[in-house]
């Protein structure tokens, strides 16, 4: 018993598409000389090894196909800490093993990474900002449609508002299709900018909006404009801040944002319908 070295480390590791490494935990608990000179540690998947130290003369043999692994703290190693750090691309699905000897003494313990298929948002939080953006045409759509009953609209003018709206009805389609997925992919990031970067364009169209009805723009209309010009400024400082953390900790400036574009929104019909 006193000639096999204790290691302690998972039974399971779970990853998702939001880690950017995967640390393998290997532990040894019984070091007695805690001399690196003595010590000697490989790393095997599937028991092919892809990466081993060999402390007397400080040698590294690495794997091409993991070539970002590295010890969690190399100076911890006299300590009996062993883990390895992988990217999350390489730290693929299988069975690990740490084996570990001092001297004329070893030790091993195995582990398996298990892919986990993760989410940038919470699917409700998807939900309601894909919900808050249709919202969006339909309030917008509506109003057109209160103003065209009310009011003859220049041919030209109609034409234009109209296909602007469509083409961003369009765009905000596709990037809900790319953003709805689970994951946390170039694919999702760039869905849930095409959902709120290209709503800049409701603002203008609002104006306009306003235009066909007033002769002049009361302070009302130029508030409402200024309440859905503030939404997509809150939203868009969101998206800025959610694009490169996952699990995002600032969605709720995001949603936050589009809530208040939809509420202007939907002040803007009823100030329309009304007058």
């Amino acid at each position: 018993g006193s000639a096999q070295l204790i290691l302690v480390g998972a039974g399971v590791i779970e990853k998702n598409d939001c880690n950017g490494t995967v640390v393998l935990p290997c532990r040894v608990t019984n070091l007695v000389q805690k001399n690196e000179n003595v010590m000697f540690v490989t790393w095997k998947k599937q028991g092919d090894p892809f990466f081993s130290y060999r402390g007397e003369n400080k040698k590294f043999t690495i794997a091409p196909s993991f070539s970002s692994a590295r010890f969690l703290s190399q100076a911890e190693l006299i300590e009996g800490v062993a883990s390895l750090v992988l990217n999350s691309a390489q730290a693929t699905d299988g069975n690990y093993s740490c084996e570990v000897t001092e001297s004329n003494r070893e030790g091993e313990v195995k582990m398996e990474l298990k892919n986990s298929t993760g989410s940038w948002f919470l699917l409700v939080e998807r939900a309601v900002m894909i919900s808050l953006v249709c919202s969006l045409v339909i309030l917008c759509a509506a109003q057109l449609s209160v103003i065209g009953l009310k009011y003859e609209i220049e041919s030209q003018k109609k034409v234009c508002i109209i296909v602007a709206l469509v083409i961003f009805a369009i765009v905000a389609g596709v990037g809900s299709a790319l953003f709805i997925q689970d994951g946390y992919t170039v694919q999702n990031q760039a869905g849930l900018g095409l959902i709120v970067i290209p709503a800049l364009i409701l603002v203008p169209l609002q104006y306009v909006m306003f235009g066909i009805v007033f002769d002049s723009l009361l302070q009302a209309t130029l508030a409402l404009i200024g309440l859905k010009l503030l939404g997509y400024i809150i939203a868009v400082v969101g998206f800025a801040l959610c694009v490169p953390a996952c699990p995002p900790l600032h969605g709720s400036v995001l949603i936050a944002g589009l809530a208040i574009m939809a509420i202007a929104s939907l002040l803007s019909l009823a100030y329309v319908f009304i007058m």
